[in-house]
């Protein structure tokens, strides 16, 4: 299993698998600018065009970074951050009524901490291996 683990592939899967969401999400909106402002007019944000290029741009090239393993770090941090703001502008289960939304919001949230713990334990794994080897 460890030989398994160990082999270059299987990192590189998993990074991914990490960022699958991320370069769906990007390429969506990418393709669809106009549902890509509306998503941002939806949730109240200001200069929603802004914000539209802002997290396309923070998809691609944070999950390229990542993918890459240029800057891998810088990618993974990005990521974080924009998953940790988007969390909380998405997933306000709280202010929801309790049901079947708010259980799924709720997990929605949850599942995007993961997402924020795995980006940042790839930019300290990064960072680290970085370190050890200067």
């Amino acid at each position: 299993m460890v030989a398994f683990l160990r082999a270059p592939w299987i990192g590189r899967l998993a990074l991914l698998a990490l960022c699958a969401a991320y370069i769906q999400g990007g390429l969506n909106k990418l393709l669809d600018w106009p549902g890509a402002v509306a998503e941002a007019v939806h949730f109240g944000l200001p200069l929603p065009a802004v914000v539209a290029t802002a997290t396309i741009v923070t998809e691609l090239v944070g999950s390229a970074l990542v993918i890459s393993g240029r800057l891998r770090w810088l990618g993974a941090l990005a990521l974080a951050g924009f998953t940790l703001v988007a969390t909380f502008v998405a997933n306000r289960f709280w202010a929801l009524p309790p049901g079947h939304e708010r259980f799924m919001t709720a997990n929605a949230f949850f599942e995007h901490l993961g997402l924020i713990g795995g980006f940042l334990y790839v930019a300290r794994h990064d960072l680290l291996g970085r370190a050890t080897t200067s």
